[in-house]
């Protein structure tokens, strides 16, 4: 299975020298680029002939110091951010569709189906943002772990909007307590059009994170997860991410190694 490999910008702390030091270590040239640094990597993507796989989108309320504090802040869900989110979102439609990218990924906050009325309220406001990115031709990314691999389909399918898909990190999986990654690919196969390369153990306790650790030291489990993607006939980019350690770039260029020697 021959897939393009890229690395996200904001693992590096979307310093461009530093991501650009990293690419050209590993052999790649393209990035899962997060808007806030855009205009510093510009004119870098230009002089270096680099592709933009996907976009990203966070948000400033968001607090992931716990895992309460990001359900209760995650994403567009809310209420009293909204207002500020919905420009943000739109905003960053717009710079994606004008860097002639397809996708633009973010977390959209913990989806909640027992609680109807919010339910409601935030399927209306990811319609509404979904609608805005069809117009201009590109398609958001959600990004998975903030609920289980069931739950996402559900609303997926409920919505079923041409404009929504799955940014797949299997990391998240674990890191959230929301189930097995390898299960999940199957589960939301034909929405998942963008895969980080990501690992992870599980916290023993639920209401706490799991411990995100370098690509195959973990339990996603490298050979199940890739065959998991040539199952569901997987065609889209990877994207390798690192949000945790000391030395980011180091273990990112040896993931993009062991990607090579899958190929």
């Amino acid at each position: 299975m021959k897939l393009s490999t890229g690395m996200c910008t904001w693992s590096l702390q979307n310093n461009p020298f530093e991501v650009v030091k990293a690419l050209k270590e590993a052999g790649l040239s393209m990035l899962h680029l997060e808007l806030v640094a855009l205009e510093l990597f510009r004119e870098l993507i230009k002089e270096n002939n680099l592709t933009v796989s996907c976009t990203m989108l966070a948000f400033p309320q968001e607090d992931y110091s716990t895992l309460h504090r990001i359900r209760e802040t995650g994403g567009i869900v809310p209420d009293d951010c909204w207002p500020v989110n919905r420009v943000l979102v739109i905003d960053a439609i717009e710079k994606t569709a004008k860097l002639n990218v397809k996708y633009l990924s973010f977390h959209a906050g913990f989806i909640d189906h027992t609680d109807t009325e919010n339910y409601q309220l935030f399927c209306g406001r990811m319609t509404e943002v979904a609608d805005a990115a069809k117009e201009h031709g590109i398609m958001i990314l959600l990004e998975t772990g903030q609920e289980s691999a069931g739950d996402l389909r559900i609303f997926l399918e409920e919505l079923n909007h041409p404009a929504l898909g799955v940014n797949f990190d299997p990391a998240n999986m674990i890191l959230y307590g929301k189930g097995n990654p390898i299960d999940a690919v199957h589960r939301l196969a034909p929405w998942i059009k963008h895969v980080h390369i990501k690992d992870a153990t599980a916290s023993p306790n639920p209401d706490e994170w799991g411990t995100e650790v370098p690509w195959g030291d973990g339990e996603v489990g490298p050979e199940n997860f890739f065959k998991a993607l040539a199952d569901i006939n997987y065609s889209g980019a990877l994207a390798i991410e690192r949000e945790a350690g000391d030395q980011r770039r180091k273990d990112m260029v040896h993931a993009a190694k062991q990607l090579e020697m899958m190929k």
